[in-house]
């Protein structure tokens, strides 16, 4: 059998629900590669760079999963794991260093976009720098780095009195935002997500999701936050739903959305597969929030979710997965 090794994040048995997801997306996995007739031989990416090195050598795995999110639980050190792929030579799956850092940087993310005429919400940075076009009136204080929304809670959201106020909050709240956090303009609206994967034919857009704020109050702030994601007995993750089935009135919407993303698609030089995420504002304005370049590939996630809608069996969309990446490498 042909070894696949899945490289995931380091994690400890006492980490929070969002660090031990990655073990569980690292078992679907390996139990999909089983189904391929792959052998899946797990293998946590950790701080010692030469000890992981020393492992991959020994293995000499056909190709390497990379579902790494975190290194040392620091997601701003992501784009080691595709970089030290790439300087061992090794087949790997999911986009490459440069997109993998880009992305996962939402400010440098943020201003790629604005560069290309992709339309995303105003920001600052905790150096001031920033864009300022549309007088946003609400912020949202968000990490830089941490994925899987670290952080972002009801007490994100911060009323624009002046700038010192905003880089003020940057300031106050970087550390419970893994170091390193900017302020993005709040779009009141509705919120989707785009999968993308790459077929045999070429990138494929996966059935459009749409996140329902269900009998949220309507002074609640309608944002897929860390409980929405996480707290399985709380109010928002119980009234955070997913629909894919849309009116004849959102057909626009629904092609812009496909449109948009797959200008992101080539615009960062994606592969393998990717999520984009957006929010569409009163106006029927489609707003990019981020491109996750490694977006959670759980049997009960939204990009599960996207393939059961499109027919691909998730062992299936595995190996299309496994496919690309060892078309990649040549």
């Amino acid at each position: 059998m042909k070894k696949i090794v899945i490289l995931h994040s380091d994690i400890s048995p006492d980490a929070a629900e969002d660090e031990l997801d990655c073990l569980q997306q690292a078992e679907a996995i390996a139990r999909a590669l089983r189904i391929l007739d792959y052998k899946p031989i797990l293998l946590p990416f950790e701080l010692d760079l030469n000890q992981t090195i020393i492992k991959l050598k020994s293995l000499k795995p056909q190709a390497v999963f990379n579902i790494v999110e975190t290194l040392a639980s620091k997601g701003s050190l992501i784009y080691f794991a595709p970089a030290l792929l790439d300087s061992l030579r090794l087949s790997y799956t999911g986009c490459d260093t440069q997109a993998v850092f880009q992305t996962s940087n939402k400010p440098l993310s943020k201003k790629i976009m604005r560069d290309a005429c992709v339309s995303t919400p105003d920001w600052i940075e905790h150096d001031g720098f920033g864009s300022q076009k549309d007088n946003a009136k609400t912020y949202l204080i968000k990490s830089s780095w941490e994925h899987a929304s670290i952080g972002l809670d009801e007490d994100s959201l911060i009323s624009y009195t002046s700038k010192a106020k905003i880089l003020k909050e940057i300031s106050r709240r970087k550390e419970k935002l893994g170091g390193s956090c900017y302020a993005e303009a709040y779009i009141d609206g509705r919120e989707f997500n785009v999968a993308l994967i790459s077929g045999k034919a070429g990138v494929k857009v996966l059935p459009i999701a749409e996140m329902l704020f269900q009998d949220y109050a309507p002074d609640k702030l309608k944002i897929v936050d860390y409980r929405a994601k996480w707290v399985a007995d709380s109010f928002e993750y119980n009234n955070t739903i997913r629909k894919f089935n849309f009116q004849k009135n959102d057909t626009g919407l629904i092609t812009s959305l496909r449109e948009i993303a797959l200008r992101c698609w080539n615009l960062f030089s994606l592969r393998g597969y990717a999520r984009v995420d957006f929010r569409v504002d009163n106006n029927g304005k489609p707003w990019v929030l981020e491109i996750n370049s490694n977006p959670c590939l759980s049997p009960d996630a939204g990009f599960a979710a996207a393939l059961e809608q499109a027919k691909i069996k998730y062992h299936d969309a595995i190996g299309l997965i496994i496919d690309n990446a060892l078309k990649s490498r040549g």
